[in-house]
């Protein structure tokens, strides 16, 4: 028999034999949860990123969409049509809306969107008859004088279905209340109520002058290889500058504030899922260990009846392999049945039909799972395999090493770059994973020192019997002690930084949307208006509000050095610099910015604040002099620092803002942001008393935000219970991995007359001395990769409460004596003379 099957047999055999005594339950609990809890996430993740691609061109109204200033050409028509696609032309602009003069003669700003038959070519446009039930999908659009609209216009100018909607010269009949709009998209004017009418009664209208600012959409759908051709064949001409104001749009335009949301939740979910892993791979040590531990004498007896140390260490790879995969196959199905809890518990959020997820977490869930187990399992195992025969007659000999330090590297190197590829995120892989390492090391060298004070302080002769019998037990065994502290602080660690991240770092996020937000944008406000209008606002009791000029401005050079689209391949920069910016002027900093570089100067002439992503995406930096022409007036100004802007903080915000009170001569007008009274008739007011101003509601935007915040906050707190379960299977087996040298010394102090009563006091102080340490150390380390976590991946500023070192310390007590009761109840009830047999043979 060759030794190669000579392993796979004997592995068979240990294997069974194993299961059926228990011994590698641990292993399979630990390595299940790890696969589970990532794979869950891996799950959701690969399907939603596949719903987002299969609803894309819903999101576009098309397989691509040429939006551009102007009328879409002629040739790129005829390109479409010779490669024989589906093509649509829509167009809107924000134009005012108002009701008739017998109908009280309201008005109101609103988006016009004119479209043709054929429109939408991907996605289902829902209109309803009747206010208040749900829409219906339709392929129709506007028959000619008719005109449909969202349901909030209706009741700003108090129209009903049937009323007639003066737009410029003509007077148009709603006949449809618009429910869903696949392609709305995420500009400020989406934010506007939308009215959409046929483009047969465009010219009706008298609107769209020569001057006009018009938004062409140039829609095509068709094969996946002719839209690809097309593609390539537009994108090549548009960066000729064959057609400027032109680009061609993709689903990345989506709103920012909700992309940040779900980004931190994404976030969120893998953070929770790396340190299920990392507890796993701490609980796989600690079981591996034991198991290794109790197969010493096996082993050596299969060495005397003539087992090479090849078909040993073969036998229990074949072994662990095996258990490796049926851990991970098993934690792989958990996944994929957990991760349909997260798509009800983000219904609504996330669509339920989403598509069948691909292979890519299933082989990802089984080499997390095989990489657990070689990593941090395998290691001490294998040591069985160089056992001598001599352990038969000598205990003393054959014991167990610390692992080899090449062979640690490379595992956990391994293990280490999965967890860092499943995060997504490097900063946040880096943070979780190389803090965790850090802490495993700090943990180590805190508990030794801490086992050495313990020995010098306690007084034999003055302290009661149970805390020196407890003292010895720790400080006779340093290693193990070391070892269950730092396993115990690390398994509290996960736990702690995950309550912290719950409850602070939630709250945090909540702070971010406060229910007490900015809900109304104004804009168009005029200088001779302002202090009217801020009177007003006060008189309805809005008493706090962003108030700042709005300035029109286009970059025209650089540091003297004249700036145009084609300096940039970048097509963001381009478009940056082929538009107008909206900018503002203020003598102090806005309280929702903050100052990441330079020094803001109040009251400065000739310096500006830029924002940092502006100065990234153009190459700007402290000290440089930008060029604006503002009305025809040229300012040069000088950048003297950088700030970071929250684009989802629902505040009034600008990329550029000179840091002066006033800028006189130029032309602007005023924009605010305030949180609007809960009172009927507000709106309506406001715009009758200053009809030229645009009122942008953005309540419906801000409870879409809140509730997804509450539905993912509950998805967390899902996936908390993997890593709870994780972290306490590591609490137990810290606790049991001194399980039978404990049984023998209480056997032994037993035999020579103690009491189980005073045995009982000397486990529990051991227990309680261990957690009050570990605790303490894990909640003081889990304060600062809370920090570290707050404010490089989740970008909040957070402070953890100084009562955590308190809290955790008691904490790690109460679950280590828990634990241990779990664990070690065994110990004094199981026979004095049983104990010493096991220890003898």
């Amino acid at each position: 028999m060759t030794p190669t099957s000579s392993a796979w047999r004997l592995g068979w055999r240990t294997l069974w034999r194993d299961l059926r005594a228990g011994e590698l339950r641990l292993l399979i609990v630990a390595v299940l949860l790890a696969v589970a809890a990532l794979t869950a996430v891996g799950f959701f993740a690969d399907r939603l990123k596949g719903g987002l691609q299969r609803d894309a061109r819903q999101l576009l109204g098309g397989d691509s969409v040429l939006a551009s200033d102007n009328p879409t050409p002629d040739i790129f028509i005829a390109r479409a049509k010779a490669l024989g696609l589906q093509s649509t032309i829509n167009y809107g602009f924000p134009t005012m809306a108002r009701a008739d003069d017998a109908q009280g003669g309201a008005s109101k700003l609103v988006a016009l969107k004119a479209v043709a038959a054929g429109y939408p070519l991907r996605g289902k446009l829902q209109t309803t008859t009747q206010a208040g039930e749900p829409g219906e999908a339709t392929q129709d659009v506007p028959a000619p004088g008719d005109v449909w609209v969202d349901a909030p216009l209706l009741e700003s100018l108090g129209l009903k279905l049937g009323d007639p909607l003066l737009l410029g010269d003509a007077a148009l009949r709603i006949a449809r209340i618009i429910v869903l709009e696949p392609d709305r998209g995420a500009g400020f004017m989406s934010f506007a109520p939308r009215v959409m009418l046929n483009q047969a009664d465009v010219a009706a209208t008298g609107l769209v002058q020569p001057a006009s600012r018009v938004r062409y959409r140039f829609a095509i759908a068709g094969d996946e290889r002719a839209v690809r051709s097309f593609n390539d064949w537009a994108d090549a001409l548009l960066k000729k500058g064959e057609l400027r104001g032109a680009r061609l749009e993709s689903v990345e335009s989506g709103r920012p504030e909700m992309r940040q949301t779900l980004d931190r939740a994404e976030k969120f979910l893998n953070l929770v899922a790396l340190l299920a892993a990392l507890l796993s791979a701490v609980a796989v040590a600690l079981a591996a260990r034991g198991f290794a531990t109790n197969h010493l004498d096996d082993c050596a007896m299969l060495r005397v009846l003539g087992q090479s140390q090849r078909t040993i260490a073969g036998a229990y790879a074949v072994e662990f392999a095996l258990i490796g995969l049926a851990a991970s196959a098993l934690g792989v199905l958990v996944g994929f049945v957990v991760h349909y809890v997260f798509v009800l518990l983000l219904a609504g959020l996330v669509e339920s039909a989403l598509p069948a997820p691909t292979l890519w977490p299933v082989a990802f869930g089984l080499g997390m799972g095989l990489t657990l187990l070689f990593a941090f399992g395998l290691p001490p195992v294998l040591q069985l395999a160089q056992v001598p025969p001599l352990r038969v007659i000598r205990r003393d000999v054959g014991n167990l090493k610390p692992a080899s330090l090449a062979v640690l590297a490379v595992g956990v190197a391994g293990f280490a770059t999965l967890l860092l590829a499943a995060s997504s995120d490097l900063k946040l892989g880096l943070i979780a994973v190389g803090g965790f390492m850090g802490a495993v090391a700090v943990f180590a060298l805190l508990s030794w020192l801490a086992v050495k004070l313990l020995r010098r302080s306690v007084k034999e002769t003055t302290a009661p019997r149970w805390l020196v019998l407890a003292t010895r037990q720790i400080s006779a065994r340093p290693v193990y002690a070391v070892v269950q502290v730092s396993a115990l602080a690390v398994g509290l660690l996960a736990l702690i930084l995950l309550v912290l991240l719950r409850t602070d770092l939630v709250a945090s996020w909540r702070r971010a949307t406060p229910p007490d937000a900015p809900n109304r944008f104004v804009i168009n406000v005029m200088p001779e208006q302002s202090e009217a209008f801020q009177k007003a606002l006060q008189v309805a009791g809005v008493r706090k509000y962003d108030w700042y000029p709005m300035i029109r401005g286009r970059l025209v050079a650089i540091n003297d050095k004249p700036v145009s689209p084609d300096d940039y391949a970048d097509d963001r920069a381009r478009r940056l610099v082929d538009r107008e910016f909206n900018l503002s002027n203020s003598q102090e900093a806005p309280p929702h910015n903050s100052v990441i570089a330079g020094r803001w100067t109040p009251d400065a002439p000739g310096e500006m604040s830029v924002e940092e992503g502006l100065a990234d995406t153009l190459g700007l930096k402290l000290g440089d002099t930008l060029r604006f022409d503002i009305g025809g007036q040229q300012n040069d100004s000088r950048i003297t620092s950088l700030r970071k802007v929250d684009w989802g903080s629902l505040h009034a915000n600008f990329f550029v803002m000179y840091t002066v009170g006033s800028l006189p001569g130029v032309p602007l007008t005023y924009m605010g942001a305030f949180r609007a009274p809960e009172k009927s008739g507000f709106d309506n007011a406001l715009v009758r008393a200053f009809p030229n101003i645009t009122n942008v509601d953005m309540s419906a935007t801000i409870g879409q935000v809140q509730r997804v915040l509450d539905q993912v906050i509950r998805a967390v707190e899902f996936l908390f219970g993997f890593t709870l379960a994780a972290g306490l299977v590591v609490l137990f087996a810290a606790v049991s991995a001194t399980r039978e040298e404990r049984a023998r010394e209480f056997a032994i102090m037993r035999a020579v007359g103690a009491r189980a009563s005073l045995l009982r006091q000397v486990q529990r102080a051991e227990l309680i001395g261990v957690g009050l340490l570990a605790g303490l150390l894990a909640s003081i380390v889990a304060s600062v990769i809370g920090w570290a976590l707050a404010r490089y991946v989740f970008e909040f500023t957070w402070t953890a409460s100084p009562l955590v070192p308190l809290g955790g310390a008691l904490a790690g007590a109460l679950l280590a004596l828990g634990a241990g009761w779990w664990g070690l109840r065994e110990v004094l009830r199981r026979p004095v003379v049983d104990t010493l047999r096991r220890a003898a043979e």
